[in-house]
């Protein structure tokens, strides 16, 4: 258990509650010793101390590091609050690092992207984003865009004169590629909101296909019951599965029916159906050691979903030679390539695998993003919350309609439109925002980060 306590009395609380006690503050120190829980109770626990202006918050920070029991840090927690202590806000030691100046706004909005992400390149985008790589972009398109302005202001200042500061052309040029630079921003990025929820992958297919075994297969552990007997599975069951890339949450559900025998046959279904239609994927399990695939056929029409891998199941059924004309008769019937599988012996999982991470990710960022591509595209990326977008959206807009009216001939308006895409963009990083914003932003941080 960690305990974490910033701000100007740290040290002064810490000595009431730690020994040995404190009597210097400099420098980073690790020291060992024992909490007073209560008037009965020490326990050992190690103290580390991170000194103003060298903490995280730019605060005195202190961390103590415990073996207990939750009824015991329930005690500590108390005894800390009586003394003049309180709970900590969602994100409010980052949002403390961000007011004392230690980051910027993004790099603040970065932690918390960085917590939520559910792929590598969410995670490696987050990562940019919080090493300052959009304050590093943004500050030369201001620098362009401040550099562009004066120039245009200086000839309206000298406009009765025969100076000449910025040709119309080479201005419009100018503004154009800082366009360009911001257009590619947003193109270069991944939306941090899209980390919030893990992609859907459920698996679908007519009782008895295996659809069971197979999820407790790509799981790694028991998570559906499986049974020779059909209709196993009534309820929609979840695991989360960690691919290469990225996670996601298989659903396993009802086998899929022409026509509901029963009441309970007819939930089940409704549910799977309802489940498949919420799935960002399909796995479409087949029994390939089955001999008529009628059933099967059948039901493929209850599946909308746009991307769906077919997987024929219980390959270990066959011999290799009759398997590979099973699954060439199986491409002809559903115009698809399967993924031949067994859930005993584990062939093709990882193909199937590498096939789910490979659909998620062209999902998520586009088709033609896979092997090396994969590398440059995750080099590349800086994650965006929907604020970035907004300002840097905004700030097209405005340049787009500054060269409009700089081929007009209207300076003036120029000059406007040019503050205001400065502004815009300047917002991303500013030190003073509205109280309100920083309260949305934080809001979404978990405690104690």
């Amino acid at each position: 258990m960690i305990v974490r306590i910033s701000g100007p009395d740290t040290i002064k609380k810490i000595n009431q509650i730690f020994r040995p006690m404190i009597d210097a503050e400099r420098g980073t120190r690790l020291v060992a010793g024992s909490i007073v829980v209560d008037e009965e109770l020490r326990i050992d626990a190690q103290l580390y101390l991170f000194f103003a202006p060298y903490s995280y918050t730019g605060e005195t920070v202190a961390e103590i590091h415990l073996y207990t029991n939750p009824s015991v840090t329930g005690a500590l927690l108390e005894g800390l609050l009586n003394k003049g202590l309180r709970m900590a806000g969602p994100g409010e030691f980052t949002a403390r690092a961000y007011l004392n100046g230690k980051i910027d706004l993004a790099q603040a909005e970065a932690v918390n992207e960085i917590i939520v992400s559910s792929n590598r390149f969410q995670l490696a985008a987050a990562e940019k984003l919080l090493s300052g790589k959009l304050a590093e972009t943004t500050e030369k398109i201001r620098s362009e865009l401040m550099d562009c302005l004066s120039l245009i202001e200086a000839g309206l200042d000298f406009s009765g004169e025969d100076i000449e500061f910025i040709t119309q052309a080479e201005a419009v040029q100018r503004l154009s590629v800082v366009k360009s630079e911001l257009e590619r921003l947003l193109s270069d990025s991944i939306g941090c909101e899209s980390t919030l929820d893990l992609p859907a992958v459920g698996i679908a297919g007519v009782s008895g296909a295996g659809k069971s075994s197979l999820l407790n297969k790509l799981a790694g552990y028991e998570r559906s019951i499986v049974s020779a007997h059909r209709k196993t599975t009534r309820d929609v069951l979840t695991s989360l599965l960690t691919l290469r890339h990225c996670r996601c949450v298989m659903f396993d559900c009802a086998g899929l029916v022409a026509t509901a025998e029963n009441i309970l046959d007819e939930l089940a279904q409704q549910a799977a159906v309802e489940s498949l239609q919420n799935s960002s994927i399909v796995v479409f399990c087949v029994d390939i050691s089955k001999a008529d695939w009628a059933e099967d056929i059948s039901i493929r029409g209850l599946i909308e979903s746009e991307a769906l891998i077919p997987a024929a199941t219980k390959c270990d059924l066959l011999c290799e030679d009759v398997l590979a004309k099973r699954a060439a008769l199986l491409g002809e019937l559903f115009g698809a390539d399967f993924i031949v599988t067994s859930a005993k012996d584990g062939a093709g999982i990882e193909q199937l695998k590498d096939m789910l991470d490979e659909r998620i990710i062209e999902l998520a960022f586009g088709s033609g993003k896979r092997g090396t591509r994969d590398e440059r595209r995750e080099t590349s990326l800086i994650a965006l919350t929907a604020r970035h977008r907004q300002a840097v959206t905004e700030a097209i807009e405005n340049i787009s309609e500054s060269i409009n009216e700089l081929k007009a001939g209207s300076n003036e308006v120029t000059a406007m439109m040019l503050r205001a895409a400065y502004q815009s963009i300047s917002g991303i990083e500013q030190q003073h925002v509205d109280e309100k914003i920083l309260e949305r932003i934080f809001s979404r941080f978990c405690i104690g980060k």
